[in-house]
């Protein structure tokens, strides 16, 4: 679809699903956010939906100044997949196994490794720069210096909430059956630590004194405390992309080991919370994209549906309207708190038929049901990515 705009506002606020279909709590932050005065534009995706301070599923792009919230506490969370040589006439009837195998493999919700991740062993990891990057652990908010067993401990690790891990299967094309491994995480505690230190910092700065919303309290160029953001934001995205490295190739270990004959092509990966620095009409802006990916022209990317629906493997068309982005997935339609009210663990079976994974209470809040049609959401962006892939997943791990 093409974009509409959202009408009352200071900066553009550009909007790629129906303005009169969002949530009212949500509308009401993008107001906000489109009356701030150093925002240049934004841009809405169709999974829109309230979050904390800014919307889930939007494009903030700023002069000279950053809301840490605008990013989100999981700094640089995203997605990462591979496509393998294996097709679905190569699985088991049973995948149970293989399931528990990941989960033996890659710790799951609280869950940690014993001990750090040792890159030199585990096959397939880049081995370049990780000397160097804890070694920066030393210069972050000095506050958190008594977390880095733990951050370390942590990396290579899932997590709860919506992060996953998925087997899938292609549909349709000539690759037709091809398997997938896909994965669903971000930055683990020590991003969570920073962002809510430095959203905290930001609240109490002068010039956020009459802001809408406390949590747009933004950081402005020049000062020590933008510095010191940017310090630990770069930091804590570079974690959550290392995160999903050691993961994925954890995963694809497992599959090896069952499947030694297996082969993997390049792997994809994408933030959908974090910020960057990019140039639209000639002028310079910070750009958060928060439950949202980067699909400049030829990117690659990921845009996942819910546990029991399937996702796609999507190549940026560079809509600059859109300061080059898409949708992070589909977008939840109901709170966890509503989707605990509203279904059953029997819904929940019924919504995840054929998929092995958790069908327990403690997952139902992830229930498709809960969340947007990928594929509505899909035809309202057509003019920001192409689809490359269509999967389904056939095993999800939760945490």
């Amino acid at each position: 679809m093409v974009f509409t705009s959202l009408p009352g506002t200071r900066a553009p606020v550009r909007v790629w699903t129906d303005p009169y279909g969002i949530e009212p709590q949500a509308a009401q932050q993008l107001r906000n956010i489109g009356a701030l005065p150093w925002v240049e534009g934004v841009a809405v995706m169709p999974d829109v939906h309230f979050g904390k301070g800014a919307t889930v599923g939007s494009v903030i792009a700023m002069r000279q100044a950053v809301s840490p919230a605008a990013v989100g506490v999981d700094i640089g969370c995203g997605m990462s997949a591979v496509r393998t040589s294996l097709t679905a006439d190569d699985l088991p009837d049973d995948l149970a196994p293989l399931r528990a195998a990941i989960e033996a493999a890659i710790p799951v919700g609280f869950a940690k490794h014993d001990d750090a991740v040792d890159p030199r062993r585990v096959r397939g990891l880049e081995q370049r720069g990780w000397d160097d990057f804890w070694r920066r652990f030393g210069t972050l908010d000095k506050r958190v210096a008594q977390l880095e067993t733990r951050a370390q401990q942590q990396l290579g690790t899932l997590g709860g909430g919506n992060h996953f891990i998925e087997v899938c299967l292609e549909q349709g094309g000539p690759d037709a059956g091809r398997v997938w491994l896909m994965l669903h995480s971000g930055s683990r505690n020590i991003g969570k630590e920073l962002a809510e230190r430095h959203i905290g910092i930001a609240r109490r700065l002068p010039h956020n004194a009459d802001l809408p919303d406390r949590d747009l309290a933004v950081f402005l160029a020049g000062t020590p405390e933008m510095e010191a953001y940017r310090r630990d934001l770069w930091w804590a995205q570079e974690y959550a992309r290392r995160n999903r490295a050691v993961m994925l190739a954890l995963l694809s270990g497992v599959v090896r080991d069952r499947f030694p004959q297996v082969g993997f092509d390049e792997p994809i990966s994408c933030h959908h919370n974090y910020v960057a620095e990019e140039t639209y009409g000639g002028v310079d802006v910070l750009v958060t994209r928060k439950g949202v990916i980067r699909a400049g022209a030829g990117d690659l990317g990921i845009i996942p549906g819910s546990m029991g629906t399937g996702s796609y493997i999507v190549r940026g068309k560079g809509n600059p309207d859109a300061y080059c982005s898409a949708s992070h997935g589909a977008g939840r339609r109901m709170s966890r708190g509503q989707a605990k009210r509203t279904f059953s663990t029997e819904d929940l079976v019924r919504q995840t038929a054929g998929v092995e994974c958790r069908k327990d209470a403690g997952v139902v809040d992830e229930i498709p049901g809960a969340y947007k049609d990928i594929t509505e959401v899909m035809a309202q962006q057509e003019d920001l990515v192409e689809v490359v892939a269509h999967l389904k997943q056939v095993v999800c791990v939760k945490g």
